[in-house]
């Protein structure tokens, strides 16, 4: 198995922050992720002033904000900013990404990262998938809240538009924050590998780290996991993130999931060799064998250890004359 590429979606929880961002990147450093990626946009080209907030954004940040427009704003960072994480992300040695959620953004980002991520909000829009295309670097696309039709016209797009579909990764994903359990539909991500024809991921948004590691089992080359510093903190997305001890553990628990994986060749591995001649049997005197006398069901049997005859040379010694007198118990030579 192939090792997974894990992002680490820090997003909006640095809060608007600078300082908590560098933060979230030394716990993604610390939990070994491959990539810690966050959110980048100018408020006044994402949303228009009245836009409505989503249903879990008015529950996780009361009274902080009554429109996308004002949330969003508190939460942006300057491109200086994000040119200042991506340089510390150098300096920690761990791949800096950032969705853009609009073109200027976008435009921006290419100069400091070799791959985009898009996200669900960007599945229709037909021509932000075409600017992405024009930079000819690989694309991972997340398709919460999309169909399979609007997926297959996604990635057409992207193909035309310049990108080989071997370099395009399609995230099954949900996007409600947390997504309950009967919602995750993890079978759909199976179902885009099949029609489409692409590598496949998943996104997370559910509460914990079992489903991520589901798709990690299932097949999953990406795997996608918000975290936070605190999932008290202030915010729309920290009560739906791991926490650092549990990214961690989702971390390591997907490694793990890589090596269990094996090849798929069914062979003695080498640490159960040694309990091979232990736990097998021999064929051995059922009770006491006069020389001469022939092999039979009513005189043999096999029992532990397995250093003698195999049992599979059963239906071959049957029949046979013994060559010497053998005790109860002890192992048949041919």
């Amino acid at each position: 198995m192939s090792k997974i590429f894990i992002i680490a979606e820090a997003g909006v929880n640095h809060n608007g922050d600078i300082e908590l961002a560098k933060k979230l990147i030394d716990v993604a450093v610390e939990a070994r992720v491959d990539a810690v990626k966050f959110q980048t946009w100018k408020t006044e080209l994402l949303v228009t002033p009245d836009g409505e907030l989503a249903q879990y954004q008015k529950e996780n940040i009361t009274g902080e904000a009554t429109t996308q427009y004002e949330m969003l704003k508190k939460l942006e960072l300057s491109y200086g900013q994000f040119a200042d994480l991506k340089q510390y992300c150098d300096e920690c040695g761990i791949m800096f990404l950032s969705t853009p959620d609009e073109e200027e953004s976008a435009l921006f980002l290419n100069s400091l990262q070799g791959l985009f991520k898009i996200g669900s909000g960007e599945l229709t829009n037909l021509y932000f998938l075409r600017q992405i295309a024009s930079y000819e670097k690989p694309v991972i696309l997340s398709t919460g809240m999309g169909t399979m039709e609007e997926i297959a016209i996604a990635i057409n797009t992207l193909v035309k538009a310049g990108i080989e579909k071997e370099l395009i990764t399609v995230l099954h994903a949900n996007t409600e924050y947390p997504t309950p359990m009967q919602d995750v539909n993890l079978l759909a991500m199976l179902s885009i590998r099949d029609q489409m024809g692409v590598k496949v991921g998943y996104s997370d948004h559910t509460l914990g780290i079992e489903v991520p590691i589901a798709a990690a089992t299932l097949g999953a080359t990406v795997i996608e996991k918000h975290f936070t510093l605190d999932k008290n903190m202030s915010g729309p997305d920290h009560k739906a993130s791991l926490d650092p001890s549990e990214l961690k553990a989702m971390v390591q628990a997907i490694r793990n999931i890589e090596k269990a994986m094996g090849n798929g060749v069914k062979l003695p591995s080498p640490s159960e060799a040694k309990n091979k001649t232990i736990v097998r049997k021999s064929i051995v005197a059922k009770n006491t064998i006069k020389s001469g006398e022939c092999f039979s069901d009513s005189n043999l049997t096999v029992k532990r250890p397995g250093t003698g005859l195999s049992p599979l040379l059963w239906d071959d010694l049957i029949g046979q004359v013994a060559k010497r007198d053998y005790k109860k118990d002890e192992q048949i030579e041919l």
